[in-house]
C-alpha cells in the first residue's frame, strides 16, 4: 500500500477531522469526553502536525509536542480503523521520530489510556517503554506513559 505523509497546519481542515474521529472514538471507549488530562495540543504549542494519506484520501495524523530543550510528546497519533494494521501508524510514528531527530532532540514520551491495550502494543513493538507518569498525567488513573530515546 503507498501513502504519503506530510506535514500540514494545526489547523488543517483534513486534520482537525481526523482529530475530531480520534476524540469520538475515545469518548465511546471511555464512556465519557473528559479523559485527557491537561491541556490539549493546540496550534500554539504543537511543533510538527502530520497528516498520512492513501489514494488522497486522510487515513492517519500524529503530532508533536515540544517538551523541553531534549525532548518531546506524541499526541494525536491516530489511524481511520479501516487502515489499522496496513503500516500506516508506524509510518506516521517514523515521521514523526524523524522530525524530532531534525530538531534535536533526543526523547520521544507519550501517553496514552488504560483502555487503549491496543495503543500500548504498538508503541510497545515501536521500542518505547512504559515510564512514571509525567507532567499533567502524574496522578490519572487513566494514563500509561512511554518513552523512546531517538
Amino acid at each position: 500500500m503507498d501513502w504519503i505523509i506530510e506535514e500540514r497546519p494545526w489547523d488543517d481542515p483534513v486534520g482537525a477531522a481526523l482529530r475530531a474521529a480520534q476524540r469520538a472514538e475515545l469518548d465511546a471507549r471511555y464512556g465519557c469526553d473528559d479523559h485527557e488530562p491537561g491541556a490539549p495540543p493546540s496550534g500554539d504549542d504543537v511543533s510538527h502536525f502530520v497528516v498520512a494519506t492513501v489514494t488522497g484520501r486522510a487515513v492517519g495524523c500524529g503530532a508533536l509536542r515540544r517538551l523541553d530543550d531534549t525532548s518531546a510528546e506524541v499526541k494525536r497519533m491516530y489511524v481511520v480503523p479501516e487502515f489499522r494494521g496496513s503500516g500506516v501508524a508506524g509510518a506516521v510514528l517514523a515521521a514523526l521520530e524523524a522530525a524530532a531527530k531534525e530538531r534535536g532532540w533526543t526523547t520521544l514520551r507519550l501517553e496514552t489510556g488504560t483502555l487503549q491495550p491496543d495503543a500500548q502494543r504498538f508503541y510497545r513493538r515501536a521500542g518505547y517503554h512504559e515510564i512514571p507518569l509525567f507532567g499533567s498525567y502524574v496522578g490519572s488513573e487513566l494514563s500509561v506513559c512511554f518513552e523512546r530515546r531517538l
